[in-house]
């Protein structure tokens, strides 16, 4: 998604310039576009970019700490697995399924930060 909206915008940037866009670089903006749904006319491409960051960043920062005192976080390919998690309703059971490292979290963390991408997709799409 967040390539998504880059693409768009860096195409939008190079009409504005009349800079004709190379072989490239529209197919990969058609084969990401196969795959966004991201799309929302009534909000600026930026505003979108900026929601995925924050939710990003939120996820990369994410702390939790367990019965034990210790405390857990996301490791970068999690939040990476997560960020593709950001169009999709998805329950505890089916992030573990696909990102099984997060077992090692409480379920109730799994959920908090599912709960972070379902508002940030609430955001994007409202």
């Amino acid at each position: 998604a967040q390539v998504a909206v880059i693409l768009q915008s860096s195409a939008r940037t190079a009409v504005d310039r009349d800079e004709e866009l190379n072989e490239v670089y529209r197919k990969t903006q058609k084969y990401v576009e196969r795959f966004n749904s991201m799309a929302n006319p009534e909000k600026d491409h930026q505003e979108l970019v900026d929601e995925l960051d924050n939710l990003q960043d939120a996820l990369a920062t994410f702390r939790k700490e367990t019965d034990d005192g210790v405390e857990l976080e996301l490791h970068s390919f999690e939040v990476a697995s997560l960020m593709n998690l950001v169009i999709t309703d998805t329950s505890v059971e089916e992030a573990v399924a696909l990102i099984p490292s997060l077992s090692r979290l409480p379920e109730a963390a799994i959920d908090e930060v599912l709960d972070l991408i379902k508002s940030t997709m609430i955001r994007i799409v409202s």
